[in-house]
């Protein structure tokens, strides 16, 4: 985790590249001894965020490429601007899958070890219970996710009424026939991935896209790669608009994926990148959300239902990677729900 001495020396560097480790200790704000400096200059050049030019006493320091993935971000300020006003990347950021994102560790070592020690709790949690209680729970799980990620597509249903058409196949008064659709769809494609938990080890498009059609199933949305261009409101980010480059980009996808040890890192991989690229015409999110709990289930652990997520807040974090390829934001989200979802349900 960085702190706020690591955060003024990164700073001072985006603001002054190429400065020697004898000009950056002068020019911080912090007293800190010089041989601490060159510990902490070390230390960021091992988690990417820094990179070095030259050698000896001719070292200089520069941004490395992660540094845009993790330098914190407040989404309060971020979005004081306008859409038109904010700065962003405009398009599709062709390095980030294999040139960035191949080559670092997306959580830190307290946060992995936090991760860890929920896992197992979850782990020793479910040894205590019947296999009626654990499916019991699982059920409750699954509404609450088929609910929430509707409802950040702009389903009205309430949770209640959630729970009725799931359980009793009672539909809401008042509501579209395409709200429970998608909602019946969710459950379906849950039911899937629960009673085939292999079936994205490993991870194709093939499999994506399967897990795609049951989330949009009866709803009008084109199956498959979008072979059109598509617009994504609030931002004026650029998804790849030819085939060929989606389909690439989800190969590579793929490819980070099946050669993480980490579950926890394909897990957030999937989340986020899968509504990256924008595969599909339409239900990327929500694919992106079901195959991310795919690969927790196929691994035996424990899914998240984003049931207290505020749609908006889920929506800005996005945004923000879309349009600076920053990470903090969803990993928050990521690391917050898996503790909800241990406490929570099991």
């Amino acid at each position: 985790m960085l702190n706020k001495r690591d955060l003024e020396i990164l700073q001072f560097i985006r603001e002054n590249p190429h400065f020697s480790s004898k000009e950056i200790h002068g020019g911080i704000q912090s007293e800190i001894a010089y041989a601490t400096l060159k510990r902490v200059l070390s230390k960021l050049i091992s988690d990417k965020l820094l990179v070095t030019e030259g050698k000896g006493r001719g070292t200089k320091y520069i941004i490395g490429a992660a540094y845009e993935l993790f330098f914190p971000i407040s989404i309060d300020s971020y979005f004081e601007k306008e859409i038109d006003e904010r700065d962003v990347k405009p398009g599709f950021n062709l390095h980030l899958i294999k040139d960035i994102l191949s080559d670092i560790n997306l959580f830190t070592e307290d946060e992995s070890a936090h991760l860890n020690t929920l896992q197992k709790k979850y782990t020793f949690n479910i040894t205590q219970l019947t296999d009626a209680e654990y499916q019991k729970e699982l059920e409750r799980l699954a509404i609450d996710l088929s609910w929430k990620s509707s409802q950040i597509e702009g389903n009205t249903y309430s949770l209640l009424e959630t729970e009725r058409l799931l359980k009793e196949q009672e539909t809401a008064k008042g509501k579209r026939k395409d709200e429970a659709t998608m909602l019946l769809n969710h459950k379906a494609a849950l039911d899937f991935i629960i009673s085939e938990p292999n079936y994205v080890n490993p991870l194709t498009i093939a499999r994506i896209e399967d897990i795609h059609s049951l989330l949009t199933r009866d709803l009008g949305i084109d199956r498959n790669i979008r072979k059109r261009r598509v617009g994504i409101s609030g931002t004026n980010y650029r998804p790849l608009d030819n085939e060929y480059q989606i389909k690439e980009a989800l190969e590579d996808m793929c490819t980070l994926v099946n050669n993480r040890n980490c579950i926890f890192e394909k897990a957030l991989f999937l989340l986020i990148l899968i509504s990256y690229i924008q595969a599909f015409n339409d239900g990327n999110k929500r694919t992106a959300r079901i195959i991310s709990n795919a690969i927790l289930i196929s691994s035996g652990y424990c899914p998240l239902s984003f049931r207290t997520i505020d749609a908006i807040e889920y929506k800005k974090a996005m945004l923000i990677f879309y349009e600076q390829n920053n990470i903090t934001a969803l990993k928050k989200i990521f690391i917050n729900q898996f503790e909800f979802a241990v406490n929570t349900y099991f």
